[in-house]
């Protein structure tokens, strides 16, 4: 045990250590002098330092990843347009590795397209009469994308004449002067991202589909054609919410709309809270100083309406909510834009939390004095969440107190130094944040060994967990293992909190494995849906087989790392791997287990290339109606289903 004094006094000693060379000890000297001081242009900075201009990197299979940054930074530019009332079609095309974007607004001034691409801190966004309400303010976002682009291409067609600009990794290969063309204005802008900062990329339509219907949702009347399909919106945010909502609202969504605002809320049958929050037609995915405004008004208007203190947990319980606004000087805490900092409404105007709290105010209290049905579904589900919550009341102090010691005294937790929560941590350290849950204790001894301790935990089950479908989240508290996990994640109270950006499931590629793996997240599903919808769950895939090349290791080669060696994550691959060395040099081990994988080959298998299925909850998936037949009480139809897909294979050709 140490005490505050100890820590003094390590510090004070090491701090001595550090100035030994004063005391007359030597030091290696140490060379300082005008050639170590650089400056970078602009090109060369943001490709030494990408992180402060897009996030992280990744190679396309997240949708936060750097590559659909570059993407969102185009389509943000030609969206402006439309907001300021020019060209209602954006026309977006999507190789694997290429996007061209095609607007139909004013175009730029074509004596300053080279300069709006490679100079930085030009735009034409800094005077508020041209872009009275956009997102990008700084005039960064485009040389963005042109620096870290092998191939970039910007056309700009204004009033019968085109110019067009050709840059390799931001460097001007080529300009055009200024020619006639029947085009009609606007803006193409095409890309392909640095597949040396992007090593392996591909851009997945999964991920593009979501942000183009977006866009719709955020401005009735635009089109955005996607590699050839239409996408647009009738109805803005309600449009929205039908997209998006897994359950069924339990009362009609209350739309309201102002100048430069829209909100739509309902509440469904499900736990947590649901937000999706918007400025400027910028998905801000982490919120901000709206949202906190939205949420807090929106209690406050509920507990004066029905007269009731209730607690602003039991009011949001199963509240699914979106939120819109546009504000002429938004301040985001990043490049990125996904959290509002602050902002106004105007040189003269509000505060945005004032304006967003006056309007919610005013419209919400509106809307449930003229429709008292709706108000009568409201108050139904806020008294059932109050009477749950009373009810757990009794459990969850002390279950509280039992998930600490479990976590902490007992190491069913292995913590990482680095969290997601973490505001004084690195962003690409927070970014990788993990936590692996899993499959008993040989599993997380292997991980444990050759993890990274600054960003990966290790949570170790024990056995089979309960199965939570159809339970209330009383469950949560008096079950042991769902009680160290809620804590472990620190989601008990708010997704705000949450310790660790990744929540990877490993377990066993067997039958016993994948049981699990469907409790956990049926957990997930029933209890915490919005960790799952932000994106934060995932799969571990671990290899089926391990193929050596039994001819290598003979020749001298120890049988591990050095030798030939091909982990393959399913028969195909298996296959491959033997047709590679040969069907008389090939020796195929089964992996049963995780706790079979020594921990020196586990190391490839959790590190940054490491096999990650991402787990998605969207309306079409029919969650709740496949949770149902798999986790529910219809035993006969389960086994009927087995019993008529079954498959019996052929494993001669393993031996």
């Amino acid at each position: 045990m140490s005490t505050d004094t100890d820590k003094n006094k390590d510090t004070a000693e090491d701090r001595d250590s550090l100035f030994a060379g004063a005391a007359g000890e030597a030091r290696p000297a140490v060379e300082y002098s005008e050639d170590d001081i650089k400056t970078l242009d602009w090109r060369e900075h943001i490709r030494l330092r990408p992180g402060m201009y897009i996030g992280k990197l990744g190679d396309g299979t997240g949708a936060d990843d750097g590559i659909y940054v570059l993407l969102k930074e185009v389509m943000d530019n030609a969206l402006d347009e439309y907001m300021m009332g020019f060209g209602k079609r954006i026309v977006l095309d999507v190789t694997e590795t290429t996007v061209s974007v095609r607007d139909y607004g004013r175009g730029i001034p074509l004596g300053k397209l080279v300069d709006v691409s490679a100079r930085m801190n030009t735009g034409g966004k800094y005077d508020s009469k041209a872009f009275k309400k956009s997102v990008g303010l700084n005039g960064v976002g485009i040389k963005a994308v042109n620096a870290l682009s092998t191939d970039f291409e910007i056309r700009s067609v204004r009033d019968g004449m085109m110019k067009t600009a050709v840059f390799s990794c931001g460097q001007l290969v080529r300009e055009t002067e200024p020619e006639p063309t029947d085009e009609p204005n606007g803006t193409f802008v095409q890309f392909t991202p640095d597949n040396s900062i992007f090593r392996g990329f591909r851009f997945r339509e999964e991920f593009i589909v979501p942000l183009v219907k977006n866009y719709t949702f955020l401005n009735v009347g635009l089109s955005v054609i996607l590699n050839g399909k239409r996408f647009h919106s009738r109805h803005g945010l309600l449009d929205l919410l039908a997209e998006n909502m897994s359950k069924e609202p339990l009362y009609p969504v209350i739309h309201l709309q102002g100048e430069d605002i829209e909100v739509a809320i309902t509440h469904a049958n499900q736990y947590g809270e649901e937000y999706y929050s918007f400025v400027n037609g910028q998905h801000t995915t982490q919120g901000g100083t709206h949202l906190t405004a939205f949420k807090d008004a929106v209690t406050r208007t509920v507990k004066e309406f029905y007269s009731k203190n209730f607690e602003s947990s039991d009011i949001r319980n199963g509240m699914v909510a979106a939120i819109a606004i546009k504000v002429q000087e938004p301040v985001f805490e990043s490049q990125t834009k996904t959290k509002l900092g602050s902002g106004s409404m105007g040189p003269d105007g509000p505060t945005v939390a004032k304006f967003v709290g006056d309007f919610i105010k005013r419209e919400l209290d509106n809307t449930l004095h003229r429709t008292p049905a709706v108000a009568e579904a409201m108050l139904k589900k806020i008294q059932e969440s109050e009477k749950e919550r009373k009810a757990m009341a009794g459990v969850t102090k002390l279950a509280r107190e039992k998930a600490k010691k479990v976590n902490v005294h007992n190491k069913k937790l292995l913590d990482c130094t680095v969290h997601y929560n973490d505001a004084k941590g690195d962003p690409e350290v927070k970014e990788a944040s993990s936590i692996f849950i899993t499959e008993g204790d040989s599993a997380a001894g292997s991980i444990t060994k050759i993890r990274d301790v600054r960003t990966q935990a290790v949570f170790a089950l024990r056995g089979k967990p309960l199965n939570s479908f159809g339970l209330t989240k009383k469950v949560v508290y008096e079950n042991d293992e769902f009680n160290a996990l809620q804590a472990a994640l620190n989601i008990e109270d708010s997704m705000d909190d949450l310790r660790y950006n990744k929540v990877i499931i490993a377990t066993d590629a067997d039958v016993d494995g994948m049981h699990i793996r469907m409790l956990v997240l049926t957990f997930f599903l029933q209890f915490f849906p919005e960790l799952v919808r932000q994106g934060h769950v995932y799969v571990l895939q671990t290899p089926l087989f391990r193929v050596t090349n039994t001819k290598t290791v003979k020749r001298g080669k120890k049988k591990g790392a050095e030798a030939d060696i091909t982990y393959c994550y399913s028969d195909d691959e298996r296959l491959d791997a033997i047709a590679r060395v040969g069907q008389n040099n090939a020796e195929i081990t089964r992996f049963k287990g995780l706790g079979e994988i020594s921990p020196e080959e586990f190391r490839g298998f959790i590190g940054p290339d490491m096999r990650l299925d991402r787990v998605h909850l969207r309306k079409d998936d029919g969650v709740a109606s496949v949770l149902e037949f798999y986790m529910g009480k219809n035993t006969m139809d389960r086994q009927n289903f087995i019993i008529d897909n079954l498959v019996i294979e052929d494993d001669t050709d393993l031996l």
